[in-house]
């Protein structure tokens, strides 16, 4: 029976999803007595309108006129949907990214909850006899030898579709049962029975790690475990699970990417008995919702998700792991930026539970910390299982004859290691067919019309695409400035060396991993279970390859064109291609085979890739360290951005400029230091022209501050026709 309360001085704040920077106050639902609860879900009017927000507190007072306000219409939930930690953990993040509250607390809600839906059910779909199955003979059955096995197995009680399946039960068996009234579906509650079976031997360095995780857990603290490519990473997350298992705590593990879901989840699923969900948005909305709810009920042992299950509701949160911590893709580039692997660190400490943060390649960020002490920091400096790191050399490609971007080194030896049945991978960060199509005659070229960008061309299926916007085209049969014929390709793609690959390699099977070719539900599970079905195979991709996946018959990685990453204008362009050129030679010699890295380049002499190839990553960071710190980058003092996104350059540049005069009249800080309005690297994109301004500064706190004041002048000002303006707090988007 819902509780009682006086709502005669209550007061909702509540956030509701719209770009307000703000909470709106309301009233109390008119002659309800049910109690609203901060945390739960209520249904408001707004306009014309009526929204689904969030309770965040409930006072006795606000700053308006109660007869300004107008009454809630309802209250949806009689307990809190987002926990109070969650809660304030939405609240933190809101304030620190600048961003609107009621579009940033939705994110700790499922999708049925945004609409105003129950929690989904978590039972499980099972199956149990019904009196007539009970009291049916062992031999009536005997001409349906399934059937009566099926019976025999529901005697000894219901059981979930899943475990009457793992047992080799098909659909046609229950339905036939069904059909004779035999046994009946039933919901389920998942087993809370949480096991683990034996670790693998951990040598003295894993060891090390595990023990101090272990002896953290139910206090908060952060380590950073810094392991080279293949040292048993993984090992020191099972470990540290199953010691928050035989706690009954649950864990979350934060991956970059869905493409790792596949490899993770089953290894993950070989070690525990415990139930494990993913979230992420290959997961339709049933899924999602079902997972989410398992997870905040605490059914889920284990979830793993991307970013955005950085906001998942646990029951009992008892440790936190951020997988490939450096990753940029741990940070979401529209709406709400943030960065997972900082929100993550807060729900950690908000949560009083360790976070475990690890990489082959930690972000600078994260060395500082480890170097300042602010971390724990746990190194892993050989390989698991006795094997050796691979051996890299330098192909200078320039004056050779390439073969779709394959040198003839590189050529032989792939063919070497193919014929002794092993694997190999090639990295080519660039999918399509090839990067431009231009005519021979004119020189016309392909080029987006909202974008300043060329398009792609693309062969399966025949197109030009922009990947920037979206937009694509069909493949022109002419030219269309002067109706010439020869159209070319120029630069090479993924498409066009796997063309090239399969009529090299005829007999061997060529898996291409791009966004293109992944782009089904479960096409990154097949290929990595095809892979590790099968002997020799040759692997082409872009990034979705290079992270984090275990492939131990690799033994020859190629890295096809290391130049195209060099010229970066983000400041942390240095770090990024150093990361990327260590984690995708880190998939060579992963078991007792060695391992060999071939990288190609027309700039054998460039100090970041000569670093990488004879510098350990913790010797490399140290000298970027260094380099930031005579530029006063960070780590080494703060960085924000206010952008605009406008219908013309024009528009974009005189609404910061205003506010950049505004801020310098009102709020003159020497320590903060204002720059702009400057274009964006691409400064028009999907149509719009993209502008900022960057504030800078030496204490976090000062920018911080700096920011809010901007926040403020802009929401003041009158916002010209198309123009959207947004807050990049530690961007990570190039300046």
């Amino acid at each position: 029976m819902p509780q009682q309360r006086d709502n005669a001085q209550t007061l909702l704040r509540c956030a509701v999803p719209i770009p307000v920077r703000g909470y709106l106050d309301y009233l109390p639902v008119k002659g309800g007595n049910a109690v609203p609860v901060a945390g739960g879900r209520i249904l408001i009017p707004l306009g014309s309108r009526q929204l689904v927000g969030v309770v965040t507190e409930i006072l006795g007072f606000t700053a308006i006129s109660p007869e300004k306000l107008k009454c809630a219409k309802a209250y949806l939930d009689d307990t809190p949907l987002i926990d109070s930690i969650v809660l304030e953990l939405l609240g933190w993040t809101a304030d620190y990214y600048q961003h609107p509250p009621g579009e940033t607390l939705i994110l700790g809600l499922s999708p049925r909850e945004r609409r105003g839906e129950p929690p989904a059910s978590t039972h499980e779909a099972g199956f149990s006899l019904t009196i007539r199955g009970e009291g049916l003979s062992d031999a009536a059955l005997s001409r349906a030898p399934r059937q009566q096995a099926l019976i025999a197995a529901l005697r000894a009680g219901p059981k979930t579709r899943a475990e009457l399946r793992a047992i080799g039960f098909k659909p046609d068996n229950l339905r036939a049962l069904i059909t004779r009234s035999l046994i009946e579906p039933m919901a389920m509650l998942a087993n809370k029975t949480w096991s683990c079976r034996a670790p693998l031997p951990a040598n003295n360095e894993q060891s090390l790690a595990i023990t101090h995780i272990n002896a953290s857990l139910g206090e908060f603290s952060c380590h950073l475990l810094e392991g080279v490519t293949g040292s048993g990473k993984t090992e020191v997350y099972l470990q540290a699970i199953a010691a928050a298992l035989a706690r009954q705590e649950q864990t979350l593990v934060l991956i970059p990417e869905i493409g790792l879901t596949p490899q993770l989840v089953r290894r993950f699923n070989e070690r525990f008995d415990a139930p494990i969900v993913t979230l992420h948005s290959g997961l339709g909305n049933a899924e999602r919702d079902r997972n989410w709810q398992a997870a905040r009920s605490g059914q889920a042992a284990i979830i793993i998700g991307t970013r955005s299950a950085v906001f998942a509701p646990m029951l009992t949160p008892g440790l936190i792991i951020v997988d490939e911590e450096h990753d940029v893709s741990l940070s979401q580039q529209d709406g709400l930026r943030y960065s997972a692997r900082d929100v993550a660190v807060k729900r950690a400490q908000l949560s009083g539970c360790p976070i475990v943060l690890g990489s082959a390649t930690p972000s600078l960020e994260s060395m500082a910390n480890a170097t300042n002490a602010r971390y724990r920091w746990h190194r892993l400096t050989q390989r698991a299982a006795g094997a050796s790191p691979p051996t890299k050399h330098i192909v200078d490609i320039r004056g050779l004859a390439l073969r779709a971007g394959l040198s003839p080194q590189l050529q032989s030896k792939m063919t070497e290691v193919l014929s002794r049945g092993e694997q190999v991978l090639l990295f080519l960060n660039r999918r399509g067919f090839a990067p431009t199509l231009l005519c021979h005659d004119c020189g016309w070229t392909a080029e987006c019309q909202n974008c300043d960008a060329r398009q792609t061309l693309h062969k399966k299926p025949p197109r030009v695409q922009c990947h920037h916007c979206g937009q694509q085209s069909p493949l022109p049969k002419r030219c269309p400035e002067c109706q010439g014929h020869r159209l070319v390709a120029s630069g090479l793609g993924t498409e066009q060396t796997e063309q090239a690959l399969r009529k090299d390699f005829p007999e061997i099977p060529v898996h291409r991993v791009d966004s293109d070719s992944m782009s089904g539900r479960h096409a990154m599970a097949t290929f990595t279970q095809a892979v590790e079905q099968t002997g020799a195979c040759i692997m082409l991709g872009t990034q979705l390859l290079a992270k984090g996946h275990h492939f131990p018959k690799v033994t020859c990685v190629g890295i096809l064109d290391a130049d195209s990453l060099l010229m970066s204008p983000d400041f942390r362009g240095e770090e990024r291609l150093a990361q990327l050129l260590t984690q995708v030679g880190g998939r060579a010699g992963r078991a007792q085979q060695p391992g060999e890295v071939i990288v190609q380049t027309r700039h054998p002499e460039h100090p970041i890739i000569t670093a990488v190839l004879e510098k350990s990553w913790r010797a490399l960071s140290a000298q970027l360290l260094l380099s930031r710190k005579a530029q006063g980058l960070p780590p080494n003092g703060a960085l924000a951005a206010l952008r605009c996104d406008s219908a013309s350059a024009e528009s974009g540049a005189a609404f910061l400029l205003a506010i950049m005069e505004k801020y310098h009249r009102t709020t003159p800080n020497p320590s903060i230091r204002l720059v702009g309005p400057l274009s964006a690297p691409m400064a028009r994109r999907a149509g719009l022209y993209r502008s900022h301004i960057v504030i800078t500064g030496a204490q976090r706190s000062k920018v911080h501050a700096s920011v809010k004041i901007l926040v403020a002048l802009a929401s003041e000002h009158r916002i010209p026709t198309g123009l959207r303006w947004f807050v990049d707090i530690d961007p990570s988007e190039p300046l």
